[in-house]
């Protein structure tokens, strides 16, 4: 399994985007839901702001993208892991589930189809 990134997903607030922008972040992605701010000179460190998320039934703590996300799926399911939200394809481009890790953060385990 390979990851590709690892993105902290934090509550949106006001001001959030130019607080980060002056810190040389740039908006990559935005559903209104959920936006993905990104260093122009190193994509993969980015931050995430979301209000609530459109199809799980609670907001993820991170995202974790991997190459090949049925693969970690089984084997979480495997352990015993707690899946939060099952393993289903995103309207937007993603195949993703949410796991709850031992210290109780919910992740976000996804990978981009096609």
């Amino acid at each position: 399994m390979v990851v590709r990134r690892v993105v902290p997903n934090a509550q949106a607030a006001p001001g959030s985007q130019e607080f980060y922008g002056l810190l040389g972040l740039e908006e990559v992605m935005n559903h209104g839901w959920i936006v993905t701010l990104a260093s122009p000179s190193s994509p993969a460190a980015q931050i995430s702001f979301m209000t609530s998320d459109k199809t799980a039934p609670v907001n993820p703590d991170l995202s974790i993208e991997v190459d090949d996300v049925d693969a970690v799926y089984a084997a979480l399911q495997e352990t015993g892991a707690e899946i939060v939200h099952p393993l289903q394809d995103e309207e937007w481009g993603v195949r993703r589930f949410f796991v709850r890790d031992p210290n109780g953060q919910v992740v976000n385990v996804l990978g981009h189809r096609g």
